[in-house]
């Protein structure tokens, strides 16, 4: 038994396709299901059962698969001990973000990062946030930006910066020629929302029920772009957060709500096991520094 077949275990088990498994390890597929009988047959049980269709982990399996995990886990975590000590501020960096936000912040961010720390080498995970926590959790990224507050005595949290919300209508809807616009003026007005699993969304159905908006029901979307694109064409209005906001922005006026104006705290997150505090401390400035330029 070793490291790789491991590896190979894992990722027969997130991806339930030997196939799939094989194209992401970059080795063929019988040498795949080769090396994972082996495992089975010096441990004495099924790991995995097989047909045509599907891969399922047996009740076993699922044991001897999370303790592949927590070993792996703590190889990676020996060798970022190695690599930090050698040089804290070198290195692969995994960041993860949501979509509402990475889109806007990553491409400022990164820039940055490659001016400032030349030796780390980056990588950019874009999911939602609960798929995120798992990943930090799992030790498959190094910290992530979230919406605050994140509850989970694992983590490690610190707030980077308030992200205000401004009310994205058509250029010729009636609310059009405010200046500002206050939170009560929502009521009874239908908004255009994201799809679930969107902490943005999250965020939206507060505001509307504080205030006695609704969610326009015959429609959701997937992104913040395609919100854009049904506001300018006049389906409905929405929340739009600063950093995702492009002025001048032909069709579409961006309002923004008198004091205090609706937001979200963006934060970072790590676990509190991670030994990269100095790396960290620069990151969160950077992420601070990207998050004040303006959106492109």
């Amino acid at each position: 038994m070793n490291l790789r077949d491991l590896r190979y275990l894992i990722a027969v088990a997130e991806l339930r396709s030997f196939v799939q498994a094989s194209e992401h390890c970059h080795i063929s597929q019988p040498t795949l299901s080769t090396q994972i009988k082996k495992l089975e047959d010096r441990l004495g049980v099924q790991i995995f059962e097989r047909n045509n269709k599907r891969v399922l982990a047996t009740e076993v399996g699922e044991h001897i698969i999370a303790t592949a995990r927590r070993i792996l886990k703590e190889v990676d975590h020996m060798q970022d001990l190695a690599e930090t000590a050698r040089d804290p501020l070198a290195g692969n960096l995994r960041i993860g973000a949501f979509p509402t936000l990475s889109t806007y912040i990553f491409p400022a961010l990164v820039p940055l990062i490659r001016d400032t720390l030349p030796r780390i080498r980056l990588i950019l995970v874009e999911a939602k946030t609960e798929e995120l926590v798992r990943r930090l959790k799992n030790g498959q990224i190094d910290m992530a930006l979230l919406a605050m507050p994140v509850g989970d005595d694992f983590l490690q949290t610190q707030a980077l910066f308030d992200d205000e919300f401004l009310l994205a209508v058509a250029a010729d809807h009636p609310l059009a020629d405010a200046n500002h616009i206050r939170q009560q003026d929502l009521s009874g007005q239908q908004l255009l929302l994201l799809d679930e699993g969107h902490c943005l969304r999250g965020h939206a159905l507060q505001i509307c029920r504080l205030n006695g908006a609704e969610e326009q029901q015959d429609v959701r979307a997937t992104g913040l772009e395609t919100l854009r694109q049904m506001v300018r064409a006049g389906t409905g209005i929405t929340f739009m957060p600063r950093i995702a906001i492009r002025e001048p922005d032909q069709g579409i006026r961006y309002i923004p709500f008198q004091a205090p104006a609706p937001s979200r705290s963006i934060g970072l997150v790590w676990r509190k096991t991670s030994m990269r505090s100095r790396l960290l401390d620069e990151i969160g400035r950077l992420i601070v520094r990207a998050a004040r330029q303006p959106a492109t």
